[in-house]
């Protein structure tokens, strides 16, 4: 096991410097920069801010620079963002964006494997088509429509709960992003549990375990349910990472104060190290939580084996 883990790691460190280099270089080749304003800076002023970010420097030397400023753990100083570092701009905003797609993951895989699973055992029954017909809704219906429709309806109309606002992350202010950021993750769970559920239950093992007299109970939580896991979990790696960064979408919407709105407002002004330091942290956060991934196959599957 420690053997294989070592290995992965091993492999993310050139794919995580890919990464790097290639967000480096793109940001650089995209037009306009950090300091291009409606109104021109005057040239001198202009030359004294980029000599003071070393903007003034060839481009290798920057990617350099960056480089070994990324390997000491320190992402730079934030080009808009008077007196802030990337790294301290990240801190303020991944509580936010932390509480809001860790509680969405939650809602998402639970309502997901349920009702996946309930579909599969009702399957071609008015259960299965409803939950189905619901998930394909899901699907369809992006994040960025559904979050509107539900502050239209829980909060415009009803009244019920605010339309945005961050609240200290009081409950009442989650409600809303939460379900809008986990809907479509929601669909996706139970689609894949549903598919790998119904395969599971026509398996041989299963049979063998019916045919032996175990209660049907048994059978599906102990022969169906862990085969059933492995596609799930396999999506809840990405899907996870996805959330935890924050959704770009439903924070902008909200008014959440998290790493999505960061992002946006950062990729808009031409904010190189801040779209990286997200870039990276996004990066990290996939290849961890694939590793992770792998290894509770193996706690879920026998026949995986990490040597």
């Amino acid at each position: 096991m420690s053997r294989h883990v070592l290995r992965r790691l091993l492999v993310s460190v050139p794919t995580l410097f890919l990464i790097v280099t290639s967000s480096f270089y793109m940001m650089r080749l995209a037009p306009g920069g950090p300091f291009d304003q409606e109104r021109p800076i005057p040239p001198e002023i202009r030359a004294n801010i980029e000599r003071a970010y070393h903007l003034d420097e060839p481009l290798w030397q920057q990617y350099a620079r960056y480089l070994g400023g990324v390997l000491k753990g320190d992402f730079g100083p934030s080009y808009r963002t008077k007196d802030f570092t990337v790294t301290e701009l990240l801190a303020e905003g991944a509580p936010a964006s932390i509480k809001v797609g860790g509680l969405a993951v939650i809602l998402a895989t639970t309502l997901g494997l349920t009702a996946g699973i309930v579909a599969a055992l009702r399957q071609n029954t008015w259960v299965d088509y409803t939950a189905m017909g619901l998930a394909m809704i899901g699907i369809a219906i992006p994040n960025f429509v559904m979050a509107p429709l539900l502050t239209l309806i829980f909060g415009v109309y009803l009244g019920w709960l605010p339309v945005g606002g961050w609240g200290g992350g009081a409950p009442k202010f989650l409600i809303l992003p939460v379900i809008a950021l986990a809907l479509p993750q929601v669909a996706r769970v139970a689609r894949l549990a549903r598919g790998a559920m119904i395969e599971q239950l026509h398996a041989n093992h299963v049979r063998t375990a019916r045919a032996k007299g175990l209660r049907e109970r048994l059978v599906l939580l102990r022969h169906a349910l862990p085969g059933a896991m492995l596609p799930v979990v396999s999506y809840l790696g990405p899907m996870t990472a996805a959330l935890l960064t924050g959704s770009v979408v439903i924070e902008s919407i909200f008014s959440i104060p998290g790493i999505g709105r960061y992002f946006v407002q950062a990729a808009l002004d031409r904010d190189y190290t801040v779209v990286m330091g997200v870039v990276i942290v996004y990066a990290a956060l996939i290849i961890t939580l694939n590793l992770v991934v792998d290894l509770v196959y193996g706690l879920l599957d026998p026949k995986v084996r990490h040597d």
